[in-house]
């Protein structure tokens, strides 16, 4: 079977030759596999033997002016599209260090909201057209992604402490940012669709959880996000394909809400956090596709990470619908060698034969 066979099998809760094996390794991760043997003009994914997902990618933001600010060794300091202000770091593990935002009230998003039309030229047409017809030809799965929600509004648009006290003090700012987001990245998805680029799911990220809390109430959520989540969901279902939701933290509060408006899958099942695979595989499997729930703690150690696989993996592919990977990304803690052993020994666990 190839990677497409896979998936959908797996979104029809049925078994397959394997479950599908992907993950996403850090920069510095990549490096650390190159330096250890890894040919630099090899894709890791074909090196690897992983699973084939694209990803169409649509740009609904404000269009702020990219600019570097500041470079050396260890990082660098740039602004984005968005507005946001941000230290990444070099050769290094880690999220971004966000510092500075240049929406941080209602009039500064009214001139953002302005600036973010859905224009043709917001889609990668060029790239679409050379890659598009190879994807499909070599059994890639395909994902149109969104961008939207709690998550990327407060980490990469507003700030976070500016976001949470807004969703007490200003709800309906905030719904206003999640449908607008929504909207143009939809309007924008649909003249992908429209051109003949068709794709197998939607997907989007929006964390909303930590360690073993999440960051709004049942009733936040209900109230002021599910209807947007909903939005796309139906969008989705519409078109005939599936929604995936990757959301970090301890999450479990919104399961049953989000499998009440058709949510197809969930990602990445933070085992640190508090989500545990496999009491979910058994409560909501049959319903919900399961995407990771591999301890990215446990991957620089080969016997420990062997022992929850097997622990895992033959619980949650039962009648399919899981995807492997770690419940976070790789980090450059894991050798090129520990993970080739990782991903063979996924295979073999992940069988069905």
């Amino acid at each position: 079977m190839n990677s497409h066979e896979r998936f959908k099998r797996m979104y029809e809760h049925k078994d397959a030759d394997r479950i599908p094996v992907i993950d996403g390794p850090w920069g510095s991760t990549i490096e650390r596999w190159q330096r250890e043997g890894m040919p630099s003009d090899v894709d890791w994914v074909d090196y690897f033997g992983m699973d084939k997902v694209a990803y169409i990618g649509v740009d609904n933001s404000p269009r702020y002016p990219s600019k570097v600010i500041e470079e050396t060794e260890k990082y660098r300091i740039h602004t984005t599209p968005w507005g946001a202000t941000l230290k990444d770091w070099r050769h290094a593990g880690g999220v971004p260090e966000f510092l500075d935002f240049t929406i941080k009230d209602q009039d500064t998003w009214r001139a953002a909201k302005e600036r973010m039309t859905p224009d043709r030229d917001r889609v990668p047409w060029e790239w679409l057209k050379s890659n598009y017809r190879k994807w499909r030809d070599d059994g890639y799965w395909i994902i149109g992604g969104l961008w939207f929600g709690f998550d990327v509004t407060h980490s990469w648009t507003i700030g976070t402490e500016r976001m949470l006290i807004a969703l007490v003090e200003q709800p309906e700012w905030c719904m206003d940012m999640f449908e607008h987001f929504l909207n143009v990245n939809l309007q924008l998805l649909e003249m992908v669709w429209d051109e003949g680029y068709e794709f197998d799911c939607i997907s989007w990220p929006d964390d909303m959880g930590f360690k073993h809390n999440q960051f709004f109430s049942l009733k936040t959520y209900r109230r002021l996000l599910k209807p947007f989540h909903k939005c796309a969901v139906d969008w989705a279902h519409a078109k005939g394909i599936k929604a995936h939701l990757h959301s970090c933290g301890d999450v479990n509060p919104f399961i049953p809400e989000l499998l009440e408006i058709g949510l197809d899958a969930l990602n990445p099942l933070e085992v640190k956090a508090g989500m545990d695979p496999s009491h979910i595989k058994k409560t909501f499997g049959d319903r919900l596709v399961l995407h990771g729930g591999i301890n990215a703690v446990l991957w620089d150690n080969l016997e420990a990470i062997e022992a929850e696989m097997e622990k895992v993996i033959p619980v949650v592919k039962e009648n399919g619908g899981y995807i492997f990977s770690s419940d976070h990304s790789v980090p450059d803690s894991v050798s090129l060698d520990n993970f080739k052993h990782i991903v063979e020994h996924a295979k073999r666990l992940g069988s069905y034969s």
